[in-house]
């Protein structure tokens, strides 16, 4: 082990491959007499090298392509498979292809042996590692690009535009993925204004992450729009979307938690159905309050079995709705408790924002602060409101109706 120039604070830690007590030295001098600070470790074959790999990443690796237990372009690909180093191979005179052929399988650089001096030595590892570097930042730029395709055609598929013709009703909705750089999950919304004036909406949640979720919870939320228009509503709406969620999903364990909304606002009526999902939010003049509504049971939990009993309101000529997945208050506080439906009414009451847009934008971000990534679900939030101008019942008056 050598640790020269141990002053400086840039230290470049090696790995030499070689089963040649003789060429070993002969690199380990060259490095000596480099200004180059490294720590310099030695394997004799390809298994003892992936080893230490997996025990203590290096910066880089001094590959020799004969060994033991590996030759040629499968020796890079051996180290490569264990390492995200740079690697350097090492080839002998009279092999004027191995080098490029070492480049072509993934290596960084090559060097001859019995032509190499000191500086060209520095000089290749510097450059191979910052070559190194350079291509892992492109890749995770690349990785990001298509991150953000695939999860722009999910929200597309998940999110949509809310299909309302009236200006009475509108509609504001927000979507997070539950960590950073992550692709969409299973939360899934939709608004839809059918031609009796009546705006119907559905929030819903297919349990677990990645693509089998988020596919259902396109296939899901297309299926009820579908339907929607087609006329079918409640409970008979809700079996239709069962069968739908038992096909299509991946895994038998998959459930799907929603909640159906259909808002009247010229009759001033809300009805609610809830297949295992959180009963939406009031709000008032008066506060924001949990509408006390009837549950049922989520969908694909007992097949064919469900019963979802209907809550109908009747609401204030003016109000808001928010409908949301459970992301939302399943993170933490400050104390280290569930957020919670109470901490979100807490929330709720403490914000002054009269956009509704910037309404869900600063509650978003109070229980992200709140969290501080320590819980990592998706989370989906609807806001509706609707003025009717007229008529309808004051903030004291919505009740269930008979």
């Amino acid at each position: 082990m050598s640790t020269p120039s141990a002053r400086q604070a840039e230290q470049f830690r090696i790995l030499l491959v070689e089963d040649d007590d003789g060429d070993a030295l002969l690199v380990e001098e060259l490095l000596y007499d480099t200004d180059l600070p490294h720590t310099l470790a030695r394997c004799r074959t390809a298994a003892d090298a992936r080893t230490a790999l997996a025990a203590h990443p290096v910066d880089c690796v001094l590959l020799d392509l004969h060994l033991p237990d590996a030759s040629g372009v499968q020796t890079v690909q051996a180290i490569q498979s264990e390492a995200e180093a740079a690697i350097i191979v090492l080839t002998g005179l009279d092999e004027p292809r191995a080098g490029v052929d070492a480049l072509a399988a993934g290596a960084q650089d090559y060097l001859v042996k019995g032509k190499v001096e000191p500086d060209l030595m520095q000089r290749a590892v510097r450059y191979a590692v910052q070559r190194k570097q350079a291509e892992r930042a492109n890749a995770a730029l690349q990785i990001g690009r298509l991150r953000a395709e695939e999860n722009a055609r999910l929200e597309r598929g998940l999110l949509p535009e809310p299909l309302l013709t009236s200006t009475a009703v509108t509609a504001a909705s927000r979507y997070y993925p539950g960590r950073a750089q992550a692709l969409l999950g299973g939360d899934f919304l939709d608004v839809v204004q059918t031609g009796d004036g009546q705006v119907h909406a559905v929030i819903g949640d297919v349990s677990g992450h990645g693509p089998d979720a988020a596919a259902l919870g396109v296939c899901l939320r297309i299926a009820w729009r579908s339907l929607i228009l087609g006329g079918h509503r409640d409970q008979g709406l809700l079996h239709l979307l069962e069968q739908i969620h038992i096909a299509e999903r991946a895994d038998s364990n998959l459930f799907t938690t929603c909640t159906l909304i259909t808002l009247d606002a010229d009759a001033a009526r809300l009805t609610l159905h809830l297949a295992g999902h959180h009963a939406p939010l009031l709000i008032t003049p008066d506060g924001t309050t949990e509408i006390e509504a009837a549950h049922g049971m989520a969908l694909g939990i007992a097949p064919g079995l469900g019963k979802w009993p209907a809550t109908t309101l009747t609401l204030p000529a003016q109000g808001a709705l928010i409908a949301y997945t459970d992301g939302l208050i399943e993170g933490f506080t400050d104390t280290a408790g569930r957020l919670g439906v109470e901490g979100l009414l807490r929330i709720m009451d403490s914000l002054r924002a009269s956009d509704p847009g910037a309404h869900l934008d600063q509650l978003i971000a109070r229980t992200r602060t709140l969290n501080a990534d320590r819980h990592t679900d998706d989370l989906a939030i609807l806001r509706l409101d609707w003025n009717t101008g007229s008529g309808g019942h004051t903030a004291d008056e919505w009740r269930t109706a008979p």
